[in-house]
């Protein structure tokens, strides 16, 4: 059962998680008025709602944020799965940190889509429940230099620098797993690799022998 400890990492992404979320709806103000800066222009916390998937992709209404929700239900039980079965096939422990963290980060924002509707009375003007139609809370911001790239960058030149996506906790969690796991497959799975088989000259079993041969008197 020594497979729990990495559901306690999803379980202190969690906790993490969602007391950031409510430190950042009680304390603070939606939207510019209540935006903080931690590192000068770069880095800010912004409070602000994310209806829909990470970094505010969304799904169409009506139905949209259930399927949504669905599927993260989903993926949590087959995460959870995952850990054990890797266990049992004695994964690397960073491994299955990695994905004790996705896991972590996956529970946050599902709590927030099946639950704030109801605790932070958020869900969407129009929703047909609140219960699963809770909008996440998102509120770490880089905030890009606002401008236009250089007219001579091929592709992207000209055209007005976006502003990065604001993201919280679980959504990074989720990032932090899937980047460590993506550059660390050859520690990870190199135990998964065929031991390289080595030609051993083929030795008789035959024991010489000592005796000289009898010679005709």
């Amino acid at each position: 059962m020594k497979y729990w400890k990495y559901y306690l990492v999803a379980l202190l992404v969690i906790a993490i998680d969602q007391l950031s979320k409510w430190a950042v709806h009680t304390y603070m103000q939606p939207g510019m008025p209540g935006e903080i800066s931690v590192l000068g222009e770069w880095f800010k916390l912004h409070y602000t709602l994310n209806p829909g998937m990470a970094f505010g992709v969304e799904l169409p209404p009506p139905y949209g944020k259930i399927l949504l929700t669905s599927f993260r239900l989903v993926a949590v039980v087959g995460i959870m799965y995952l850990i054990r079965y890797y266990w049992k096939q004695r994964a690397a422990p960073g491994f299955l940190v990695c994905i004790g963290l996705i896991l972590g980060g996956a529970i946050g924002n599902l709590i927030d889509s099946i639950f704030y509707g109801i605790i932070y009375n958020n869900a969407p003007f129009g929703a047909p429940t609140p219960w699963f139609h809770g909008q996440v809370i998102d509120m770490l911001f880089f905030d890009s230099p606002d401008g236009f790239f250089p007219a001579s960058w091929p592709l992207i030149g000209g055209k007005m620098i976006p502003d990065y996506p604001i993201f919280n906790i679980a959504d990074s969690a989720i990032f932090i797993g899937v980047v460590l796991i993506l550059f660390n497959q050859k520690r990870f799975f190199e135990h998964d690799q065929p031991a390289p088989t080595v030609d051993v000259p083929h030795q008789s079993t035959e024991t010489p022998s000592t005796s000289e041969p009898v010679r005709p008197v």
